[in-house]
């Protein structure tokens, strides 16, 4: 997020000056790593919490709609900066089909009548349906050998779906940056946030690289953007903004299942979405995916709930703890009252043994074996916590921009569907924050991403091209290998 909003503002004003702080000694390594999320590039093609049903059993596709939309404008973006040289490769994302895959007569009716609602919609019109087990097995055989024959399946699949790596895409964009002017400050953690009396803000920064010649200093900005991952609350309420009163965050983490078995990897390849069970939240909706990260194919499955009260996967043990203010406890008690369900859902996860786990994705991948699969930690997510219309809290699912009034200062909480939307939300900053801009902008943002405007999405040949040689590519090295193993 924080590296689209740069790259947007430095093309729209590029004698503006722009510094970015990063605490670690290289960027994208907490949310935006491949391996902490499982961004995978949500267009919501597969993901069912997107397409909820209504009491009266039809199919709501409203929220699947806009975030297909957000994630047409992210491609859109992402052609213009290949076309113009921003982006130097399309290497951060892959071609891979999404799919929805599900079990049991109740959940194979509801995938068809979610399947006839989405596909009369002109941006899902590719996707297929099957409960034809051959077909299910010629788009992903995993998910059907060794399966009970009596089993009720369905799935569905889109072909042009993709896979990003944001960690490699938020490098190649913080480059562009860099390279056009900007500065990173590596190993800079920014404290507090205090405002001037001018209207600016004056910020707090500690150097912790081990030969700092000061440990902390300050500087001046006449606008900030938290783009911190977990760590933005804290900060948003260092500045003590009005709009942040009332917001909490709880911080769940997780883990994945993850194997480079070349004869898996080779036999699997799509993001395939399940169903939740009852009680879960959204970012638990499990799922086998195809991982394409540094260039290397690899099959991912999860996630699994864990818990720290950390706010950052590298960060303090306190985050939670030190969160806590006298304007947001009654938002986090309402919200944990209202959620006991999700409560207990996450206890039973975290209880479950390493035998238990496994069966889940024995559940999508009958034949899977132990000996394939490694675990990894996933990245923090803070589950953003709010005030409703009552003054009461309630969960967020999503993510949520904060400003203040006067656009001095924004920030990001929450996490799915996060980087996937990351163009359109930026957009949004910039109409919040920069309202006397905004008009002299639009059509300098339209050239970039022409659907902003309004109408049908835009040609994306850049990014198509770069995938449509990746295909022949891959087409070429695959027969390769077959033919040596021949």
């Amino acid at each position: 997020m924080s590296a689209t909003l740069g790259t947007l503002l430095q093309q729209l004003e590029p004698d503006w000056s722009i510094r970015v702080y990063e605490r670690l000694d290289d960027v994208a390594q907490e949310s935006s790593n491949p391996w902490n999320n499982a961004g995978t590039g949500h267009a919501a093609l597969c993901e069912l919490n997107y397409t909820p049903e209504k009491p009266d059993g039809t199919i709501d596709i409203a929220k699947a709609v806009k975030i297909n939309e957000q994630f047409e404008v992210s491609r859109e973006l992402w052609s213009h900066l290949l076309t113009t040289g921003r982006l130097t490769s399309a290497s951060f994302i892959n071609r891979t089909p999404h799919m929805t895959f599900v079990r049991g007569e109740a959940n194979v009716d509801y995938l068809r009548r979610r399947y006839e609602t989405l596909s009369a919609h002109p941006l899902f019109s590719d996707m297929e349906f099957s409960t034809d087990r051959a077909q299910i097995a010629g788009w992903a055989p995993l998910l059907v050998e060794g399966r009970d024959p009596a089993e009720p399946v369905a799935a569905t699949r889109n072909a042009l779906g993709t896979d990003v790596d944001f960690g490699s895409l938020t490098r190649q964009l913080l480059d562009g940056l860099v390279a056009n002017g900007a500065e990173l400050r590596l190993q800079h953690e920014v404290k507090s946030l205090r405002r001037t009396r001018d209207g600016r803000w004056r910020l707090k920064v500690k150097d912790r690289s081990w030969n700092a010649p000061e440990r902390s200093h300050t500087v001046t900005a006449r606008f900030v953007f938290v783009g911190a991952g977990g760590g933005a609350l804290p900060l948003l309420q260092s500045a003590g903004i009005p709009e942040i009163q009332g917001f909490g965050g709880f911080p769940i983490s997780g883990e994945f299942l993850r194997t480079a078995n070349p004869e898996l990897v080779a036999r699997h390849q799509a993001k395939v979405y399940g169903k939740a069970d009852v009680g879960a939240p959204p970012m638990s909706v499990p799922h086998l995916d195809t991982r394409v990260v540094d260039g290397k194919t690899y099959l991912m499955f999860g996630p699994y709930a864990g818990f720290s009260p950390k706010y950052l996967k590298k960060g303090k043990y306190l985050g939670l703890i030190t969160s806590l203010r006298a304007h947001n406890l009654t938002s986090m008690m309402g919200a944990g009252l209202k959620n006991l369900d999700l409560t207990q859902y996450l206890v039973k996860e975290l209880l479950k043994s390493p035998e238990a786990k496994f069966e889940s994705l024995q559940q999508f991948f009958p034949e899977a074996m132990p000996g394939d699969w490694e675990k990894i930690v996933a990245g923090q997510r803070v589950q953003v916590i709010k005030r409703d219309k009552d003054g009461k809290g309630v969960l967020e699912f999503g993510t949520e921009v904060v400003a203040a009034a006067d656009g001095t200062i924004a920030g990001l909480l929450g996490a799915s569907p996060g980087a996937s939307t990351a163009a359109s939300a930026m957009v949004g900053v910039l109409e919040r924050c920069f309202p006397a801009k905004a008009d002299a902008w639009r059509p300098r943002l339209a050239r970039m991403m022409p659907s902003l405007a309004g109408g049908v999405p835009a040609d994306t040949a850049a990014l198509d091209a770069a995938l449509d040689r990746r295909e022949v590519l891959d087409a070429s090295v695959y027969e390769s290998q077959a033919d040596s193993r021949v």
